[in-house]
């Protein structure tokens, strides 16, 4: 049969996509649709149908799945943050597995016996609400004309006005209105992405899990900031806040940072904690970091405890081992190996994110590492040209959703370390490596999906990879 645009359809929700959409069949003919929940019986409006498969709207539940709960954001069905808000945590965490353990399967070749004496449990969380320590909001105006703060609706750039973000934390709404209103009494405007005019353009907030302090760092589109000392005075009246910045960025660009920042009141930076687990158990070991406005650091904490702990562990360092922690950012992973490796180098594209390395590096006094600025792909096969007589123990890579490069894999193999720990955000470009990796020379031991984003789709995984003898 073929189906037509705005057609209604009944559909019961038997599977779900890698975006978290819910997949119903009619006579085998496959329909997606955002926002349904397996198990669901639901009307949909068929809003583009190809020829083997058709996209659907959510109309209405006739008969909800024992898997749906009522979400608690009124914003989650058109803001594109939260995709599956309206699945149980229960089952989200089960959706997770499923997509890395499918990954794995289809893309990286694994079989079901293999993966059935691999896969671990996914560590999800206790509390799954204000796990974001870091927040991005586009600023601009809604119909009426008035100055608005959100997120950008799924797949487009119009801003669903929402201060109060359930993933944030709960200081940022109190924040975010500070800012709209002293921008609206000092006629500071938003920027307009298609014009390419009006200042402000990001409102960028970080919160210290260990201490609370709270940075503040305001995106525009120009040199200078009218009202400057007004936006001081309102937010440093603010419970928690102890830096506040202005980055600048005027490039015709989906980027949000621009490259020059500076710290306007307080301090430049905000210091956070990540501390060691070990069986469920805090070691007592620590790491202290030094975050500015450009840093990469993870914004979870609580989970990337877990997920560092786990690489860690699968590192199995005893003190005598050389490391390379490929993909370093701020040099987070890495100084948690320093603690137990004799020595770490690191490697990081972000000039910014490797002084931030080298300064935490410092003030934690781990003085066995050694950070260089580049690509991976480069630096590694530069350094290892020059250094084949040192023998590289452990390989730990955090690579962006892309995965790592083809000519990082190849170098990795050719260095033979005894174990790769791999660390990922995307189980599809993971997939693709460790089927690389398995094939150059390596036994897939363990993954652990970690929930570091929960009620998105996303999630995390730690992976250990161990030469064969």
């Amino acid at each position: 049969m073929d189906y037509q645009k705005n057609q209604l359809i009944e559909v019961i929700i038997e599977d779900v996509g890698t975006e978290g959409e819910g997949i119903g069949k009619i006579d085998g003919f496959p329909f997606f649709v955002k926002d349904a929940v397996v198990g669901d019986r639901i009307t949909a409006k068929v809003m583009k149908a190809k020829k083997n498969y058709a996209y659907a709207r959510l109309e209405k539940i006739l008969e909800p799945s024992p898997a749906r709960v009522e979400p608690k954001c009124p914003c989650s069905r058109a803001c594109g943050g939260c995709q599956i808000q309206a699945m149980s945590y229960e089952k989200q965490l089960e959706f997770k597995t499923n997509k890395v353990r499918n990954n794995l399967k289809r893309i990286g070749g694994f079989s079901e016996e293999e993966l059935d004496q691999v896969m671990q449990p996914i560590l999800g969380m206790e509390e799954p609400w204000h796990y974001r320590a870091k927040a991005q909001y586009p600023i601009g105006y809604n119909k009426e004309g008035r100055m608005v703060a959100g997120f950008y609706a799924g797949r487009t750039h119009s801003i669903i006005a929402n201060t109060d973000c359930y993933l944030g934390a709960e200081e940022y709404d109190s924040i975010l209105k500070a800012i709209l209103k002293t921008a609206e009494e000092n006629k500071v405007k938003a920027y307009d992405e298609e014009t390419g005019r009006g200042l402000l353009r990001h409102v960028l907030l970080r919160k210290s899990r260990a201490k609370g302090d709270i940075m503040v760092c305001l995106i525009i589109n120009g040199k200078k900031l009218p009202a400057e000392e007004a936006f001081v005075k309102a937010l440093s009246k603010i419970s928690g806040i102890t830096s506040i910045s202005i980055n600048v960025n005027t490039e015709k660009t989906n980027v949000v940072m621009g490259k020059e920042t500076r710290c306007i009141w307080g301090e430049a930076t905000i210091e956070d904690t990540l501390r060691l687990w070990e069986n469920g158990k805090l070691t007592g070991e620590e790491v202290h970091y030094q975050i500015s406005p450009n840093s990469f650091f993870q914004v979870n904490p609580v989970q990337t405890e877990q997920l560092y702990s786990l690489a860690l562990q699968y590192a199995g360092l005893t003190g005598k081992e050389i490391v390379w922690d490929l993909y370093c950012g701020l040099g987070s992973i890495s100084l948690f190996l320093a603690q137990r490796a004799k020595k770490v180098y690191g490697v990081e594209i972000i000039p910014q994110a490797i002084e931030d390395a080298k300064r935490n590096a410092e003030e934690n006094n781990l003085l066995n590492t050694e950070f260089y600025v580049g690509k991976a792909e480069e630096v590694l096969p530069d350094w290892y040209g020059k250094h084949k007589e040192e023998q590289i123990d452990v390989i730990v890579v955090d690579p962006p959703r892309k995965g790592c490069d083809e000519a990082c894999l190849n170098t990795m193999l050719e260095m033979e370390p005894k174990k790769i720990v791999y660390v990922s955000c995307d189980s599809a470009t993971l997939s693709r490596d460790l089927k690389i990796l398995c094939q150059g020379g390596y036994d897939l031991r363990a993954v652990t999906p970690v929930d570091m984003f929960p009620h998105t789709v996303h999630v995390e995984c730690a992976v250990e990879l161990v030469r064969k003898k």
